[in-house]
């Protein structure tokens, strides 16, 4: 759930922190220089400059339903992360989801585009953005930007604070109110489990690109419509289809750049 404005101001008032004025606010979006961290991938790990995906939206309809009512994506990456599934809406826990139209876009305005659109499922997740706000706003470095293009989550580090939710646009972040250790029907031993009061989002699969893996969302999509690769590759698939296909990004007047393209 993205939180606006006024609720931001909230934050730094309960928090009796002021680290960010209120002046600084609006630079948030603004592009500036993010800290990058290097990043040495071990060896067999799958490497790339950029890292990026591509959303299909047609392959996403095409597939049926039944297919995005389960969608397989999703629960593979689940699975994987230990994601809970916890009933209740207002503290669950998302990595990646499906929405409509109006809360995937909702600043487009052109009724063209609309009335084409508002009949597809968009596939929601971090956006892995080259400028994140999330990561200028984060008091302990538990996000911050690898050289890859990954912007990483540090649970260890985490203190809660919720400003890197304040900070993204885009509501790519969840908050654990509750334990979310009950609410796992299998636990994965090769990936930690969290406790109360961190922030976790899609972190692009960074523990399988090491073991040379493709994200698990992308290799469960039966339909294809998810395709990973190096944005900076010129002769990577993924730039391939972003030359052939009409693209967007989520709020591109924010200057964030998101990672993260939806073909149409």
């Amino acid at each position: 759930m993205a939180i606006k404005r006024r609720d931001f101001l909230k934050i730094l008032g309960v928090g009796g922190i002021s680290t960010i004025g209120v002046a600084g606010i609006g630079s948030l979006y603004s592009r500036a220089e993010v800290e990058v961290v290097p990043h040495t991938p071990p060896q067999g790990a799958l490497k790339a400059k950029r890292w990026g995906m591509v959303i299909d939206v047609r392959k996403c309809i095409e597939s049926g339903e039944e297919c995005i009512k389960n969608c397989e994506a999703i629960q593979a990456c689940h699975l994987t992360h230990n994601v809970p599934n916890i009933p209740d809406k207002k503290k669950e826990i998302k990595w990646i989801w499906i929405d409509n139209f109006e809360h995937a876009f909702p600043d487009l305005k052109d009724q063209k585009i609309v009335e084409h659109l508002s009949r597809f499922p968009f596939f929601l997740l971090c956006n892995h953005c080259e400028n994140p706000p999330c990561v200028r706003v984060c008091p302990t470095k538990a996000t911050f930007k690898r050289s890859d293009g990954i912007v990483m989550m540090d649970f260890h580090r985490c203190i809660g604070c919720r400003f890197c939710m304040a900070g993204c646009p885009y509501g790519s972040r969840s908050f654990n109110w509750i334990d979310p250790r009950p609410y796992l029907t299998k636990v994965n031993p090769e990936f930690p489990t969290r406790k109360p009061g961190v922030v976790e989002k899609c972190l692009f699969c960074y523990e399988r690109l090491d073991e040379g893996k493709i994200p698990a969302c992308v290799e469960a999509c039966k339909s294809q419509a998810l395709i990973f690769g190096d944005l900076n590759d010129p002769e990577s698939e993924i730039n391939k289809i972003l030359k052939e296909r009409v693209s967007l990004t989520r709020k591109p007047e924010l200057g964030t750049n998101p990672s993260v393209f939806y073909v149409i």
